[in-house]
């Protein structure tokens, strides 16, 4: 796992797919094999996190990251695409975060979700349905109310219940370890409604 300096180091010398691909080895966020995760919104998204977890977040560059990353807010709300507006508004939620940025994200899924209940892949709503983004979505945000209330989450958990059987392999493995994660962290008032198929 990578630490405060190395992050820093690459941040600083913009080696943003170097720092995306160590931020990433070994997370489950890899195994979703989406593109743009090494754009600098999401590496600072991803920086954001590790620091959190590393429970670094006084760090003066977490603050540089947190500046990046509302900077490279799209005028829409979100960050390029759906995927990474969700692990976007995942590292601006740590710290119990709060504001238009946020709001403007969580607008921007909203608005992006399918009438079927999941999300497609681009930020263009006639595009097909992506399971895998839509499980990237929820892996990010699934556990946060703030997002639960903000879009259909009834809607995306109903959709995965009833096409469960037509799942890719890889998907339905995705589909396992989301629901198990949204499960571990969801706040006690939801756990009750979650991924109850």
């Amino acid at each position: 796992m990578m630490t405060i300096r190395q992050i820093e180091r690459f941040w600083t010398s913009r080696s943003y797919a170097r720092l995306s691909a160590d931020l990433l080895a070994g997370r489950q966020e890899v195994s979703f094999g989406l593109d743009g995760l090494d754009s600098p919104g999401a590496v600072a998204a991803l920086a954001i996190i590790r620091m959190d977890e590393l429970s670094q977040s006084s760090h003066p560059l977490y603050g540089v990251l947190v500046r990046s990353l509302l900077e490279s807010q799209d005028r829409d709300g979100g960050w390029n695409d759906p995927a990474v507006t969700a692990l976007c508004l995942r590292a601006l939620f740590l710290g119990r975060g709060q504001g238009h940025a946020i709001e403007a994200g969580l607008a921007y899924l909203a608005s992006l979700q399918k009438d079927q209940g999941i999300w497609p892949s681009v930020p263009l709503r006639r595009m097909p349905e992506d399971p895998a983004t839509s499980l990237f979505i929820l892996y990010q945000l699934g556990d946060n109310a703030r997002f639960q209330s903000a879009v259909r989450f009834a809607d995306a958990l109903a959709w995965f219940a009833r096409n469960r059987e037509t799942l890719s392999r890889e998907c339905l493995t995705l589909y396992e370890r989301t629901t198990l994660r949204c499960r571990m962290f969801a706040p006690r008032s939801s756990k009750a409604q979650l991924f109850a198929a």
